[in-house]
C-alpha cells in the first residue's frame, strides 16, 4: 500500500510514517499544507491520502478542502481524516458523497495502533471508518443547542463578537493572542455548522445564532 500523509504537526506526522512503515504500508509523501497535497496526490496516485482536516494558512479547513479536491483529481481516491475534535459539519461534507474509502477519526485513535491500522486497511479497501464519537454527535443533530458545543472560552470570544468587536478588540480584552482570537473563531464556525464563505457573513451568522439562544 502507498499512502500520502498531509499533517502540519512535525511529530504526529513522522509518527504516523513511522508506524506505517513498521506494518510495511510505505509513505510517498509527508507534507504539511493542502496544496502539497494536491500536487502529491498527482503525482504519486496512492492508495490513499492521510489527512488532518486544519492546515495552514488559517487552520480551519485546509484539510478537508483539499482532501475533497483530491478525490475529485483522483476519482474514488481513499481519504481517511484525522480530526482534534468532533467537527460536524466536516464529517457531514466528506460522508455527503455516499461513496467508500472514506474515514473520519479522532487524532487520539491513533494512539490506538491497532484500532488505527484497521481504519487505514478498511478505507484504503474502500471501506469506512467513522470515530465512534462522531456517530454520537451526527445521531444527536437536531436534538441539542448547537451553542452547547462551545468551549467556555469560545462562548466568551462569541459574546464580545455579539457586542462588535473585532479580534484585535477581542485579543486586548482576553489577554490573548490575535492568532488564538482567529483560531477560536474557526472553531466556533465549525461547531456552529458554518459552511466556508465570506469571512463576515460567517460572521454575522454566528452573532445570530448566539442572539437567538
Amino acid at each position: 500500500m502507498r499512502v500520502v500523509i498531509a499533517e502540519d504537526a512535525v511529530l504526529l506526522r513522522a509518527g504516523v510514517t513511522r508506524l506505517l512503515a513498521d506494518e510495511g504500508i510505505e509513505t510517498v509523501a509527508a507534507v504539511d499544507n493542502g496544496d502539497d497535497l494536491l500536487g502529491a496526490v498527482k503525482e504519486h496516485r496512492p492508495d490513499l491520502a492521510i489527512v488532518d482536516v486544519r492546515m495552514p494558512p488559517t487552520f480551519t479547513d485546509e484539510g478537508l478542502r483539499a482532501a475533497l479536491a483530491a478525490r475529485k483529481e483522483v476519482t474514488g481516491l481513499p481519504v481517511l481524516v484525522l480530526s482534534q475534535y468532533v467537527e460536524e459539519s466536516y464529517a457531514v461534507e466528506l460522508l455527503s458523497g455516499g461513496a467508500g474509502g472514506v474515514g473520519y477519526l479522532l487524532k487520539e485513535r491513533v494512539a490506538d495502533v491497532d484500532e488505527f491500522l484497521d481504519a487505514v486497511r478498511r478505507v484504503a479497501n474502500g471501506g469506512t471508518a467513522i470515530d465512534p464519537d462522531v456517530i454520537a454527535q451526527l445521531m444527536a443533530r437536531g436534538r441539542r443547542n448547537p451553542l452547547d458545543a462551545l468551549t467556555a472560552r469560545e462562548s466568551e470570544v462569541l459574546g464580545l463578537m455579539a457586542q462588535g468587536l473585532s479580534n484585535t478588540a477581542i485579543a486586548n480584552s482576553l489577554v490573548v493572542s490575535h492568532g488564538a482570537v482567529e483560531k477560536h473563531i474557526g472553531n466556533i464556525f465549525s461547531k456552529l455548522g458554518l459552511e466556508a464563505s465570506a469571512e463576515e457573513h460567517r460572521r454575522v451568522r454566528a452573532v445570530l445564532t448566539y442572539l437567538g439562544r
